[in-house]
């Protein structure tokens, strides 16, 4: 990687050296991956504004438990915390939802968190209803609430997408990988705001575009994983760590150098990023290629004509 800010980029002796260069081939093994982790940060989530409604529309609850006696206050409470934890697991059930969605191959979330959240909406308006107007009332609130819940805001996925035949340790190493890289993207998400400056956070988001162009790639071929390590790893914690730089010193000096090279960086990144996609691509074109010829020499060999 070029010189660019605050030093080499590379934060772990890799002066001089491109991440295009040196790179292991990619070994043999089979896999997917599967555990959701943010994807698209520029992309707008779901889980918005319906979402923040659920956080909200329980508080009421709060002038009708000091308004009652003790008993009566403390079934209300129990709805309050019942309807907010269920608000909270919806949130983060839409939210593995979109990464199982915007991965090919993925495994479904480990816990059903929308299901539990429609199972919680209806414990807390079961006790909302005997509270206020007994058990009968209790019973239908919970049927309601928890398949209308269910209704707006759908189930959680139920199977794995993409698996069949997949060597499941080398999908949970493929998995941890990329949870990892995207902890540094979505560190650099949050450094570069203190920035202030919202073209920068667009070029920020423009580079992690392209890095999950890669993630994606390792995703739908595990093989790919020893090729793009350093990418998943130390280039990435590199940009983390100049974007933390970087975004101190323009919060306080507003310098155009320290913006020129900063920019310079990402672009760097960017194109050594697309140009390891792109190698990886070829290089998993270049294999089908050679396991067709293959089994259509073996064809030959066997005596088998098309008709």
């Amino acid at each position: 990687m070029a010189q660019r800010y605050g030093g080499e980029f590379s934060p772990r002796g890799q002066s001089g050296q491109t991440p295009a260069q040196g790179s292991p081939k990619a070994q043999p093994g089979g896999g997917a991956s599967g555990t959701p982790g943010n994807f698209r940060g520029a992309k707008r989530t779901r889980a918005g504004l319906r979402v923040n409604l659920l956080f909200l529309a329980p508080f009421p609850l709060i002038w009708k438990a000091f308004g009652s006696d003790p008993i009566v206050m403390a079934q209300y409470l129990l709805a309050l915390g019942a309807l907010i934890g269920a608000a909270w697991l919806t949130r983060e059930g839409l939210r593995a939802e979109e990464a199982y969605e915007a991965r090919k191959v993925a495994r479904r979330p480990a816990l059903p968190r929308k299901i539990l959240g429609s199972a919680l909406t209806g414990l807390g308006l079961a006790l909302v209803g005997f509270a206020g107007h007994g058990p009968v009332a209790a019973g239908v609130y919970a049927l309601l609430g928890a398949v209308l819940h269910s209704m707006a805001f759908g189930l959680d996925p139920l199977k794995d997408k993409g698996m069949e035949g997949v060597d499941l340790h080398q999908t949970d190493r493929v998995a941890r990988a990329i949870d990892r890289a995207e902890s540094h993207l979505t560190a650099m998400s949050d450094a570069i705001k203190r920035a202030q400056d919202r073209q920068l956070e667009a070029r920020v988001d423009r580079f992690q575009t392209v890095a999950r162009d890669l993630f994606r790639t390792v995703e739908n071929d595990p093989r790919d994983l020893t090729a793009a390590r350093k990418y998943l790893g130390i280039y990435l914690q590199g940009a983390r760590d100049a974007t933390v730089k970087f975004a101190d010193l323009y919060a306080r000096t507003q310098s155009p150098q320290a913006r020129a090279d900063y920019e310079a960086l990402l672009t760097d990144l960017e194109e050594n990023f697309a140009a390891r996609t792109q190698k990886l691509l070829s290089d998993d074109a270049g294999d089908m290629t050679v396991e067709i010829e293959v089994l259509r020499e073996r064809l030959q060999r066997e005596g088998v004509r098309p008709e």
